[in-house]
């Protein structure tokens, strides 16, 4: 096979400076964009016989414009911004990333909860600016502080993550509750109830989510669904934005439906300037980074290379649209 052209599309939150593309770079001539704009996509890919990509739109249209185009990574675990089903019946495969960032979403996540439950950043800012200096006590609390032991976490998705999430909930003393569409076969030595999506809602202090965003469960977090859930509950959102009706989250923080919720996922990202949450009480956030330590993004660009390199040796890895290339060859 002759050497490759990889074009990488929007490869600079995989790599800002510290994180080399060379494992990339030895298996082909490659071209690196930090961010290609919609209107450039056609162009910078024309040539492309693999393309990388994290958040590109790639619809059927897009791949109709490249005929050499022959093989697809992504620079993510997610895959809905690919049209894979177009991709398969074109004979292209396309690859994602499994399970590279599994520890560092877990820490985000707790690194979520226990500042609502704890507001370190509330009092660190009120010793900085002298409270403790003044105070008369050798202790002051701005906010009550919740105890996470003895509380009941439930976590929708029981995949990787969620399982990962639910062995450090046990650790912290937590009894854990579990939703998911398939009950797993094995699920460990942990001390997991599964439950039905509304009795979790209803029954959990914390409610973690940690499933993929689907056609059938976009929006699910909405005004009737909060509003089962305890006034003193807490929601942690580290999957995707769009499993949540903003407008009703912000809502029922507002009106005290639910206590807090953290946030590292908006349904439009960047954040938009209009986003309700914004303004809403007890709402905290982090910009997307819960897949992003330095850890985690040398993982994904390791299983990168080692996808292009399975490619080019004829039996492509973590392939997302096997079924539709079945097909194509049994036809």
């Amino acid at each position: 096979m002759k050497i490759p052209n990889i074009v990488i599309l929007d490869g600079y939150t995989i790599n800002p400076g510290d994180n080399p593309w060379s494992p990339v770079e030895t298996l082909g001539n490659c071209i690196i964009y930090d961010r290609t704009p919609p209107d450039l996509k056609i162009e910078r890919a024309r040539d492309a016989d693999i393309i990388l990509t994290s958040k590109c739109k790639l619809d059927a249209s897009f791949l109709d414009a490249l005929p050499k185009l022959r093989y697809i990574s992504m620079l993510a675990t997610g895959y809905n911004n690919v049209d894979v089903v177009a991709a398969g019946k074109r004979g292209v495969p396309v690859s994602n990333v499994p399970a590279y960032s599994t520890e560092s979403v877990v820490q985000t996540t707790f690194a979520l909860l226990l500042e609502l439950a704890t507001a370190v950043g509330v009092h660190d800012a009120a010793v900085k600016a002298g409270e403790w200096i003044r105070c008369p006590d050798h202790s002051f609390w701005k906010t009550s502080i919740l105890e996470l032991n003895g509380l009941t976490l439930g976590i929708v998705g029981y995949g990787t993550i969620g399982r990962a999430v639910a062995r450090v909930g046990a650790a912290f003393g937590m009894k854990i509750l579990a939703y998911a569409p398939r009950i797993p076969q094995e699920t460990s030595q942990l001390p997991v109830r599964f439950v039905s999506r509304d009795e979790l809602f209803a029954t959990a202090d914390v409610v973690t989510l940690n499933c993929p965003e689907t056609d059938d469960n976009q929006g699910f977090v909405n005004s009737g669904l909060l509003a089962m859930m305890k006034p003193t509950a807490l929601l942690i959102n580290v999957a995707r934005g769009g499993l949540v009706n903003e407008a009703d989250l912000a809502a029922a923080l507002r009106n005290g439906t639910i206590a807090g919720a953290g946030l590292d996922v908006v349904a439009h990202e960047p954040m938009k300037a209009d986003n309700p949450l914004l303004k809403a009480p007890n709402c905290i956030f982090t910009p997307h980074i819960a897949w992003a330590s330095l850890a985690a993004r040398k993982r994904l660009m390791a299983i990168v290379a080692g996808n292009i390199f399975s490619y080019l040796q004829g039996a492509p890895i973590n392939v997302v649209n096997e079924s539709y290339l079945s097909k194509l060859k049994q036809v």
